[in-house]
């Protein structure tokens, strides 16, 4: 299948309110996240600024929610928030541009893949921060190539582009 019939399926999968990504070959389908998710989505957003600790980043903190990407890989992923320091290309197609950053919320369900594989795909493909929350349990990941650290939200997480959130 090509990359552009790919992306003409994962648009139709929409259309009938079904979640398709791509993932190393793989076809993952999800529902659409309930209103908890979203609202978590937006509250994060809403507090994505610059660093103050990192005055010398030069990173525009630009955050994009559910955007489909085409990762490295050839994958086609859309992480719930996605954090570039400059703004990608308007496409009408999948954005190439690899986040500086990825936030996902974890769905009822979907625990498992977004607790043990989504880190360690997004740092695979070059993001250097992927943070996973459960709204649930306030449970809160923050995963980079050094390593992990757990956390109870609410809590501040500082990114490696010098961007921040509050979770």
């Amino acid at each position: 299948m090509t990359p552009k019939e790919l992306e003409a399926m994962i648009e139709r999968a929409d259309q009938i309110g079904v979640r398709l990504e791509i993932i190393g070959g793989a076809m993952v389908w999800e529902t659409f996240p309930a209103m908890k998710h979203q609202v978590a989505i937006d509250r994060i957003r809403a507090s994505i600024k610059p660093d103050p600790s990192a005055p010398d980043r030069q990173c525009g903190c630009f955050h994009l929610a559910d955007v489909l990407i085409r990762f490295p890989d050839g994958s086609l992923k859309r992480p719930d928030v996605s954090i570039f320091c400059q703004y990608p290309v308007e496409e009408d197609v999948a954005i190439t541009l690899v986040p500086e950053a990825v936030i996902e919320i974890i769905s009822k369900g979907s625990e498992a893949k977004d607790i043990e594989f989504s880190p360690y795909f997004y740092l695979a493909q070059g993001v250097k921060d992927v943070v996973i929350f459960d709204p649930f349990t306030l449970f809160v990941l923050h995963a980079r190539r050094d390593g992990r650290k757990h956390f109870t939200a609410p809590v501040t997480i500082q990114f490696e582009c010098g961007c921040q959130c509050d979770v």
